[in-house]
């Protein structure tokens, strides 16, 4: 999410190189004689190190892979946020066992080494979609937010849900601390008292768990894939639609998050969203800690969106 900052974080793709082990390992998936002819680094966030490569076989045949390695981007980041059961590589595989078929293009399989026994750290082999990371202005804004509403309905009707780890919030609410660059503390306070309560009820589904703009690719004003589902769980759509709303807001701004509500009304053929989910999905960005910062300079847009939401619940 690019509200979300790193101490030191660059801006180009970082992260080591996989080794030249790992890069065997990849080669020898693909059958005897194939070779690695090209790895890139792909921009993104810091939850992992991705790799484009393109492999040949040993009879001509050209794939089109993504190596991703549970292992920061950033050197000298703590990595027991990545290690931990919520967010591992078992997970990840799960999510893309249940979306085999799928109507939305998700990611294939190709290999594993969850444990990193032959490669330089956790690592997943998968398929390289079509299609590049939303422009910064969508061409036709009301389309694309039909797109992202109607693209989640392939995804919360997926089979086998329940055997996905539930959803659980990331922030406990058992430190109560607004951000280190709060402008209205007093509004961080009311919104912990307001998320401390009981939840509204909702439908639970297979959910991405991290949707938002940055994890679906485009091609020629399409939506061309739904990637990076190592938080997929068990839990209330609500979680997806309120992680999308988020980052529209700041995005694009609040009437953004507004009509994609709408948008996801349409296609679904019924839906009535609670802001209780937007709140709690904004107070899973704290505690600050790990180096990790809300954006300061977007520090006013997110209070703002904050202020709107509980004056709604209020009202």
């Amino acid at each position: 999410m690019d509200l979300v900052t790193h101490a030191s974080a660059p801006c180009a793709p970082t992260g080591a190189p996989p080794s030249r082990t790992t890069l065997r390992w990849v080669a020898e998936c693909l059958g005897q004689g194939a070779e690695v002819r090209m790895v890139r680094p792909l921009a993104g966030g810091a939850a992992h190190a991705n790799h484009a490569l393109l492999v040949e076989s040993r009879s001509g045949s050209a794939h089109r892979l993504v190596l991703r390695r549970w292992t920061p981007r950033e050197p000298g980041r703590p990595a027991a946020r990545y290690a931990d059961s919520e967010f591992s590589p078992e997970r990840e595989i799960a999510a893309l066992t249940l979306l085999a078929g799928c109507e939305v293009p998700t990611p294939s399989l190709v290999a594993a080494d969850p444990a990193g026994a032959y490669c330089d750290a956790p690592a997943l082999l998968i398929s390289r979609l079509v299609g590049h990371p939303p422009r910064p202005a969508p061409d036709d804004l009301p389309e694309y937010l039909i797109q992202l509403a109607a693209a989640l309905l392939a995804v919360h009707t997926r089979g086998g849900a329940s055997t996905m780890p539930p959803y659980v919030p990331y922030n406990r609410l058992d430190q109560r601390q607004a951000p280190r660059h709060a402008l209205r503390p007093r509004l961080w306070e009311r919104a912990f008292e307001f998320a401390a309560g009981p939840s509204p009820e909702a439908p639970y589904r297979f959910i991405h768990r991290d949707y938002h703009p940055d994890n679906t690719l485009w091609s020629y004003g399409r939506l061309t894939g739904i990637v990076d589902w190592s938080d997929a769980s068990y839990g209330p759509i609500a979680i997806d639609i309120a992680h999308m709303r988020l980052n529209l807001a700041l995005r694009y701004g609040p009437p953004a998050a507004e009509r994609f509500v709408t948008a996801f009304d349409q296609v679904s053929g019924g839906y009535r969203h609670h802001p209780y989910w937007d709140v709690r999905c904004l107070l899973d960005l704290l505690p600050e800690d790990d180096g990790r910062i809300i954006d300061e300079a977007k520090m006013p847009l997110v209070e703002d969106y904050l202020a709107g939401l509980l004056a709604e619940v209020s009202a």
